[in-house]
């Protein structure tokens, strides 16, 4: 059975002050009519039903998640009760789903990407699946096209094909995030795929692997796995979460199993929404080319993206290559085209004692 696991753990700052601490990106309407984690849900749903269908998340998020989900079953929200990556994740996951199907195979996915078609989606996982159930070793990565020679990524270096009659490349190498001109090479000879973050595999082969290569956190998820539904189980978990090491899949697991590994060519577009500018992906702009969500009213404004609430106006003028946003306690005004400062500007917040709006 195909249990689809979705990792909704993040609190990222790259869209403050729309996104919060409580109230991250995959907790947003962003480009969809659903919030980014409704929209991951319901584009699974195709594959696994509500009862297969787990979120990992942290004590924070959890309880606007339940809200977001109301039909998710409450014993299959997985809370950590602190941020380890996703190593621990995964492995923690995979526990769960050993302890209530031996033969679970296992999709992992993002809570906070947008993907088109959904079709396409399905189709790609559908052909992971094929391949794991003919090889049930493979550890199945999705790797999407690239649009454009990417710097932000990861890439997968392809091989030839796993078997003749089966979907899969073999993967050849993981290579880190390039410069452009690498970047460029990367796209040109049509060997590489981005590393989207999405894999398949059977649960009892994850954590076998993780075994193998991570033996100190396996023996702590054993200690977790022992009290699955029994009335210790949080006071095991807060008490071993914390002391595994940190680290993602790809560091624990999957950069030393490459005889095992598959790269599934993915069907669909691919975006992990990582900034404001994205949106000028997912929405119209005006004539002088500005994106814009809510009232505005503009005088000699250009190239912006201006997002608002339904009940604010925003009015600029002489305004250029500007990003605006705001919100009902805090309002953002900042170049459009430096938004790595958002960090920065966030910390500086922290750090003159405004935590309430973060």
């Amino acid at each position: 059975m195909l249990h689809t696991v979705v990792m909704a753990g993040g609190s990222g700052t790259r869209f403050w002050p729309q996104s919060r601490k409580a109230i991250p990106k995959q907790l947003l309407k962003l480009v969809g009519q659903q919030t980014m984690i409704q929209e991951t849900v319901a584009r699974c749903r195709e594959l696994s039903d509500e009862q297969h269908i787990w979120i990992a998340t942290n004590s924070t998020l959890s309880p606007e998640v339940k809200i977001q989900l109301p039909q998710l079953n409450p014993k299959h929200m997985l809370v950590e009760p602190v941020p380890r990556n996703t190593a621990p994740c995964i492995g923690l996951a995979a526990i769960h789903l050993l302890h209530i199907d031996p033969e679970a195979i296992m999709l992992v996915v993002s809570s906070d990407h947008v993907i088109q078609p959904e079709s396409g989606f399905v189709n790609t996982i559908r052909q992971a699946v094929t391949l794991i159930e003919a090889k049930p070793e493979t550890l199945a990565l999705i790797g999407i096209s690239p649009a454009y020679p990417a710097t932000g990524y990861g890439y997968i270096q392809t091989g030839n094909s796993v078997t003749a009659d089966l979907p899969g490349l073999s993967v050849q190498e993981f290579k880190e995030k390039p410069d452009l001109p690498t970047a460029q090479q990367y796209c040109d000879s049509g060997d590489y795929l981005w590393n989207c973050g999405i894999f398949a595999w059977k649960a009892q082969t994850i954590l076998d692997a993780i075994a193998q290569y991570e033996p100190e956190m396996y023996e702590l998820l054993m200690q977790v796995a022992a009290v699955i539904d029994k009335p210790e189980y949080m006071n095991v978990l807060e008490q071993t979460f914390p002391k595994m090491k940190s680290t993602s899949i790809d560091y624990a697991v999957l950069e030393h199993s490459r005889e095992q590994l598959a790269v599934i060519r993915a069907e669909f577009d691919w975006d992990d929404v990582g900034n404001w500018n994205t949106l000028q992906k997912y929405f119209p702009t005006d004539d002088e080319g500005n994106t814009v969500l809510g009232p505005h009213c503009g005088l000699d404004t250009s190239n912006s993206i201006i997002r608002t609430t339904d009940d604010h106006l925003i009015a600029t003028f002489g305004v250029e290559n500007c990003l605006i946003v705001h919100t009902p306690d805090a309002t953002l005004i900042a170049p459009k085209d430096d938004e790595s400062a958002i960090k920065k500007l966030v910390t500086l917040i922290e750090e003159r004692g405004y935590e309430q709006y973060l």
